[in-house]
């Protein structure tokens, strides 16, 4: 466990220890989430945008789209370890 030192403006200073396990360097952003019982939760925010995705998988398969339950099957069988 690591202890830190709240400066006065109220920032604390990561080590490039834990920057480097984040996968951040600078200029990239975390998200910090705080969790019921006081902890908070930091990790790196997603880069890129969400339209980036936008087509991604479209591309990868041919043929008429799937039906809920198609894709619901689909998620069933991946949680079962089929596929």
């Amino acid at each position: 466990m690591r202890t830190f030192k709240v400066a006065a403006e109220g920032q604390v200073t990561l080590t490039a220890e834990l920057l480097e396990h984040l996968g951040v360097q600078p200029g990239d952003r975390l998200v910090a989430n705080t969790l019921p019982n006081g902890s908070i939760e930091l990790r790196a925010a997603p880069k890129g945008k969400i339209s980036d995705t936008f087509g991604l998988l479209h591309a990868k398969r041919k043929g008429p789209p799937l039906s809920i339950e198609e894709m619901n099957e689909i998620i069933d069988a991946a949680w079962a370890g089929e596929r």
